[in-house]
């Protein structure tokens, strides 16, 4: 009797469902359990001495401590590189601490980061408040398709540029493909937050970035029960031939071992992370946490349709509606950014965007408070629909400058679009503007 086949393991050539559900495992040799189980261990025994040895000094990539690599975590990391297109992928506790992780990796006191202006307000906190703390000055671009704004900022000190692929609220398409040409000419990384879109919308390394990070609570766990963050490492960056330093990676961390470039190749961001950055400062992800991640991406093409369809129709009956002044969707063909949202996402931006009540602020609290099946809450990518009140929530100590630059109006409202019928919901959104007017 024939001997039955092995299962795959390199799962590189498949297609992006079925990577989503296997990439990354490891087969259960001991209890041939199916589904990869909670390593719930803060630690790992070493064979030996010499063992020992070689992993802390980075010789031996096996596990030594949870705070920087643990097995249920793995898989998650792994499955996502595969679905990102990179060379290896580090989980952290939550979207905030992938990208500080990422940008404290990159630029320390003293050095710079550019970003583009309209980006999720959650890090444009981080970047004036915390990252000012630490003597990491942040600008901003109001218009990423102007290379002459850019030019003007970048300078010697520079170390990164940072951008998303669909900003929350405002929905205002970034062109990854142009940001990257820019960074390219300065020789920068271009970190580029794919929260909203997933890669199963863009991948951003295929447009020229070098690093992507997400809130993987949001979408990629898809059930609004995980935290969650991730850092994926494209693998595509000169940091050895870089004009600007990032010593980090390039130098010797420990006398007579190599550097993490030297050591590792296209994975010497990721490493890098893992065992400097993310082991130093500590924000590790819980391995139940990694466990309900994994399992969130295994239907992220299944459920990300149904938002995309579902987001698509009520921005299209929210733009024919006579007591709503605007929507910001850029697959609406009005909308300014439309061409670029045809042609990078197929007209399909996500399934978190804005709108305007007519009445100004006090229509927008009529409304809000009308709604019955929309959630009234903070988050969005959960399979439950929400509504928020940007101006006085999460851009609440933003100056009003700031907010009138941003378009964070006293009448917007953000809604995440979750997976409910769609018709139910416009029934919803329908009696909350009458009850508005």
């Amino acid at each position: 009797m024939a001997e039955p086949a092995e299962p795959h393991r390199d799962w590189d050539g498949f297609g992006f469902s079925t990577r989503q559900v296997h990439a990354g495992e490891v087969e259960d040799l001991t209890h041939g359990s199916r589904v990869t189980p909670v390593h719930l261990s803060a630690a790992y025994r070493f064979a030996s001495f010499q063992e020992a040895t070689d992993r802390f000094a980075g010789a031996d990539l096996g596990h030594l401590y949870s705070r920087n690599l643990n097995p249920t975590n793995q898989v998650a990391e792994a499955r996502l590189a595969s679905l990102e297109g990179g060379t290896g992928a580090l989980v952290v506790g939550s979207g905030q601490a992938a990208i500080t992780a990422t940008l404290l990796g990159l630029a320390g006191a003293g050095e710079h980061i550019v970003s583009t202006a309209s980006i999720y307000s959650g890090t444009r906190v981080l970047f004036d408040r915390t990252f000012a703390r630490l003597g990491v000055t942040v600008e901003y671009v109001w218009d990423p398709d102007d290379d002459a704004e850019w030019d003007a900022l970048i300078r010697p000190e520079t170390k990164a540029i940072f951008t998303e692929t669909l900003p929350n609220p405002k929905n205002d398409v970034v062109d990854i493909a142009r940001v990257a040409r820019i960074a390219e000419r300065h020789g920068l990384p271009v970190v580029v937050d794919n929260t909203i879109a997933t890669p199963f919308l863009l991948r951003p390394i295929e447009h020229g970035a070098h690093i992507v990070v997400h809130s993987a609570t949001k979408f990629l766990s898809g059930h609004g029960a995980n935290l969650a963050g991730a850092v994926v490492d494209g693998g595509t960056f000169d940091w050895a031939g870089a004009s600007r330093p990032y010593p980090g990676i390039t130098d010797t961390a420990i006398a007579g071992h190599p550097s993490y470039v030297d050591a590792f190749g296209p994975r010497a961001f990721e490493l890098y992370l893992r065992f400097g950055i993310a082991n130093d400062t500590g924000p590790a992800l819980s391995p139940l946490n990694g466990f309900l991640l994994q399992q969130g991406m295994e239907t992220l093409s299944v459920r990300m349709r149904q938002h995309l369809a579902s987001a698509r129709e009520i921005a299209e009956w929210l733009d024919g509606h006579e007591l709503v002044e605007s929507v910001d969707f850029a697959g609406l063909p009005s909308h300014p950014q439309h061409a670029l949202a045809v042609r990078d996402y197929g007209g399909l931006t996500g399934s978190v965007f804005s709108f305007t009540v007519r009445g100004g602020r006090d229509g927008a609290e009529r409304f809000f408070d009308a709604l019955r099946l929309f959630s009234r809450m903070t988050n969005i990518g959960d399979t439950r629909s929400m509504a928020l009140h940007p101006a006085t929530t999460t851009h609440l100590g933003f100056t009003q400058e700031v907010r009138d630059r941003l378009g964070i109006h006293d009448g917007l409202i953000r809604l995440s679009i979750g997976l409910e019928d769609a018709a139910d919901l416009i029934a919803d959104l329908d009696q909350a503007l009458r009850a508005a007017a």
